[in-house]
């Protein structure tokens, strides 16, 4: 096990800078015997795929089914996400920039196509980097450009090859470079070496003393230049603490083994059959993956999992491309591209282009029925479904405007409208989104009537303050009464409880409570009767007295007192003040008559 007995450590930074997309790419696999890393660059403007990841992805699953540090090898996971880039590039062509280095922790082989760059250090110093791919390291190696220039060079972004080109691709891959403990790999896209200079390198390296020390130091001095505009940047560092010890080989002894092997082949003719049987039992392997691949692109089809079908179906075109089986790969792409169309289809239903997604369903089902493991009716339902749903758009559009021109109650009947035609269309997720304006609209619906109860309450608490002004306690309590309902249904809790309090104070000023001894029966005498007992024992008057009640010729006369009575019943409260007999005798009434003609009914 190489890797037990290695020590390699790894870090990474991947950033967008200031962009809102992060078009840059690292990732690498470490296995018992073999690594490889990966970086790239994203070249395209694609709003959905991004080139990088699928280039890496790619490269490091054709890796892990085969590692190898052949060039061959290496030549051949690139030339596959090369192709697997052109294959999908259907709104706008892919392309990225990319290096791998391969190790078996002793040796490694770099390759790259583009310009993101690799820097070798050991000991401190710079062994080796990668070259560019671009026009201005052709200008380096033709001598018109210094090394030093390179990096801001106007045209180090004119490259000369790169992943996902359409016409002749060539990689360069190196030879194998022996590793040496404490050795430091960078792995690095433009967006760090344009900005750091290779001093700034060299020093961030002999302050770091791990990975993940070195890579942050790059990111502060990326950082520290403060450009107005920073490119996505990505820098992964390799440290190689330990490689693994090879032991010596007898060069002269395999040598020789194999010279004897080779002439015995050659002359018993087993070169030729050696050959032709490695070369069959490759094509054998390959038409069996075809197969493979195309089995399973008809399950993923007949399941209605169309985006994986597509992918079985690239593969199974793929294999028998190199098979130079036509028929077949006639076969293949008709069936990849009815799984394109489809595909196309859900991704516009995705975006909301719905008339775009009905022209390519009807593209698919043009073709479905020529390849069994398609069903024309799904496509169709797809095709309606779409209909539907284009239609549904249009009363969610329209219930946003009512939304908008604050019309809640008719935005909440679109929107129900819409709910159902959700339901109806199986549209699980514009469901949801319709039950959430729902919900968002429902909410404005509450809040509008709870601030109309609130302002009504508190016109109501205000008349009621006005009425204990007036002291109109009744009309107060009323008011009060009124406002605290309101505000219990719309939970006011301390508005409540204020208006129990306002209430319960008007009802006290409304029904006053009247302290003993101060009653209606707590007086003595009025109107000159006597204030005893005794006193209305012994009256006995000879002619009932006349007491004035401010109406000419109408005299009332009290009746006599009760034992015990402390009061004159009716004697101070009947007729006017001006016409009641007064006991000094100085009053006059009301018809300018003196006392003389009531003294006598007054006195004892």
């Amino acid at each position: 096990m190489r890797k037990e007995n290695s020590d390699f450590q790894t870090a990474f930074v991947s950033e967008a800078g200031s962009f809102v997309d992060n078009r840059d790419y690292f990732a690498f696999v470490e296995l018992d015997d073999m690594a490889c890393y990966v970086i790239a660059d994203g070249l395209d403007q694609d709003r959905e795929l991004r080139s990088a990841e699928m280039a890496v992805s790619a490269i490091l699953e054709s890796f892990m089914e085969k590692p190898s540090l052949s060039k061959r090898s290496i030549r051949r996971y690139l030339e596959t996400a090369h192709e697997w880039l052109k294959f999908e590039s259907r709104r706008v062509r892919l392309k990225a920039s990319v290096l791998v280095v391969v190790t078996n922790y002793t040796k490694m082989v770099w390759a790259s196509c583009g310009n993101a760059r690799l820097y070798h250090f050991r000991g401190g110093r710079l062994n080796l980097r990668s070259t560019d791919q671009s026009l201005s390291q052709l200008l380096l190696e033709n001598g018109k450009l210094s090394e030093d220039r390179i990096s801001s060079h106007e045209e180090r972004g004119n490259l000369l090859n790169y992943m996902g080109k359409p016409d002749h691709f060539d990689p360069f891959i190196s030879k194998k470079t022996p590793l040496a403990d404490g050795d430091v790999l960078l792995l690095c896209t433009p967006g760090v070496w344009e900005q750091v200079e290779l001093p700034e390198m060299l020093d961030a390296l002999a302050e770091s003393s791990d990975p993940a020390a070195l890579t942050d130091t790059l990111e502060e001095i990326v950082l520290s230049k403060q450009r107005q505009t920073v490119s996505n940047y990505t820098a992964a560092a390799v440290y190689a603490n330990k490689t693994f010890a090879e032991k010596p080989k007898n060069r002269k002894k395999w040598i020789l083994r194999m010279a004897v092997v080779l002439v015995t082949l050659m002359l018993a003719g087993g070169g030729v059959w050696y050959m032709k049987a490695k070369q069959a039992q490759t094509l054998a392997q390959t038409a069996m993956q075809m197969a493979e691949y195309e089995q399973s692109g008809d399950e993923y089809a007949s399941a209605g999992d169309y985006a994986k079908a597509l992918k079985a179906y690239s593969e199974a075109k793929n294999a028998a491309s190199k098979l130079k089986d036509k028929l077949h790969f006639q076969l293949l792409r008709g069936k990849q591209q009815v799984a394109q169309a489809v595909t196309d289809g859900d991704g516009y239903v995705k975006d909301g282009s719905y008339d775009m997604a009905v022209n390519s369903y009807t593209k698919a089902l043009k073709d479905a029925g020529k390849y069994k493991p398609f069903k024309p009716e799904d496509i169709q339902a797809k095709i309606d479904r779409s209909g539907k749903i284009a239609e549904l758009a249009e009363i969610i559009k329209d219930g946003d405007k009512k939304v908008q021109a604050q019309d809640y109650s008719g935005a909440l009947k679109t929107y129900e409208k819409a709910k159902n035609a959700a339901i109806e269309a199986g549209y699980e997720s514009g469901q949801k989104q319709i039950e959430k304006k729902m919900a968002e609209t429902q909410e404005k619906i509450d809040g509008i009537e709870r601030e109309t109860k609130t302002l009504q309450a508190d016109n109501l608490e205000k008349k009621g303050d006005r009425s204990m002004a007036a002291m109109d306690y009744a009309g107060a309590i009323e008011a009060y009464g009124l406002a605290q309902e309101i505000y219990q249904e719309i939970d006011k809790l301390e508005r409540v409880l204020a208006m129990e309090r306002k209430i319960s104070k008007a009802d006290e000023k409304l029904h006053p409570v009247v302290p003993a001894g101060d009653g209606p029966g707590a007086g003595t005498a009025a109107a000159g009767f006597p204030s005893g007992a005794d006193d209305w024992g012994s009256y006995e008057p000879e002619t009932p007295p006349a007491v004035p009640t401010g109406k000419k010729d109408t005299v009332q006369t009290p009746a006599p007192p009760q034992e015990g009575s402390g009061a004159v019943s009716g004697a101070s409260s009947s007729g006017t003040e001006k016409g009641t007999a007064k006991d000094d005798g100085g009053s006059s009434s009301e018809n300018g008559q003196t006392d003389t003609e009531t003294e006598g009914g007054a006195s004892s």
